[in-house]
C-alpha cells in the first residue's frame, strides 16, 4: 500500500506569499536586495540556518541565525496565522487517505512554531501518523533526510512513498530519497516546473487537491 508524505508550506497550505512578505521586510531592514523569484527558487525547503549564511554572504554565528530567524518567522506568523486554511480540496483528499488506511506523514523544513499555526490550529496533526520538521533533522531539502526520516517513522519503504511538494529543493529531495512526487503548482508555475532537470519521478503536476489525477494514486 502506498504511503503519502506532504510538505507543508505551499502544499498543505498556500502560504508562501506570507513568507515572502516577511523576508522582504527583514531583508529591506538589513539592506539586502534579492530577486524574489530567484530567492524562492533556491531557498524554499531549506532551513533558516542554511538560508541566512547565503543571504548574508558568509559564515553566521548560531546566535545571529537564531536572532534573524526568530524575527522573520515571528513576522510571518503574525501575517499568516489569522488567515490559515488548507489548500483547496486537501481536507477531502486527506480523508480519502484516512478511509483507505494509507500511512501519512508531514515532512517540512518549518520550525516548530510554524508547524503549530498550521497543523495544530487547523486540527491536522492528529490526522497524520508522523510529523517531521526542521527540529528533527540536521539538513534541509534538497537533502533527502526529512523525507527518509518521515518514511522511517511511518514504517514505509521509500519506493512505496508519494511526496507532495511545491518547491525545487523539495522535488529534488524526493528524487534523492527514491520517492515518487506530485508537484503542487503554487511556488512554481507549470512552465517553471517544465524547465527543471531530473523530474522523471514526478507523477503529476496539480493546481490543487481536487485534481482527478490523484484518484489513481489511491488504487
Amino acid at each position: 500500500m502506498r504511503a503519502f508524505i506532504f510538505d507543508m508550506d505551499g502544499t498543505v497550505v498556500d502560504n508562501m506569499g506570507y513568507h515572502q512578505l516577511a523576508w522582504d521586510a527583514m531583508l529591506t531592514d538589513l539592506g539586502i536586495s534579492v530577486d524574489r523569484d530567484e530567492f524562492f527558487a533556491w531557498s524554499a525547503g531549506l532551513t533558516n540556518a542554511e538560508i541566512l549564511p547565503r543571504l548574508l554572504g558568509g559564515p553566521v554565528s548560531d546566535a545571529e541565525v537564531a536572532r534573524h530567524a526568530a524575527r522573520k518567522e515571528a513576522h510571518y506568523r503574525e501575517l499568516y496565522a489569522p488567515k490559515a486554511e488548507t489548500m483547496h480540496g486537501f481536507d477531502a483528499f486527506l480523508q480519502q487517505l484516512i478511509d483507505g488506511e494509507h500511512r501519512r506523514a508531514v515532512g517540512t523544513a518549518a520550525p516548530p512554531a510554524n508547524i503549530e499555526i498550521v497543523l495544530d490550529a487547523l486540527k491536522l496533526r492528529e490526522r497524520f501518523h508522523a510529523v517531521v520538521g526542521a527540529a528533527d533533522v540536521s539538513r534541509g531539502k534538497p537533502d533527502p533526510e526529512i523525507f527518509l526520516t518521515a518514511a522511517a517513522r511511518i514504517a514505509a519503504e521509500p519506493a512505496d512513498c508519494v511526496v507532495f511538494e511545491d518547491a525545487p529543493a523539495g522535488i529534488e529531495a524526493a528524487r534523492r530519497a527514491g520517492m515518487a512526487c506530485v508537484v503542487v503548482a503554487t511556488t512554481l508555475s507549470r512552465e517553471q516546473f517544465a524547465a527543471l532537470p531530473n523530474t522523471g519521478h514526478v507523477l503529476h503536476v496539480i493546481d490543487d487537491f481536487t485534481d482527478p489525477a490523484l484518484q489513481a494514486l489511491l488504487r
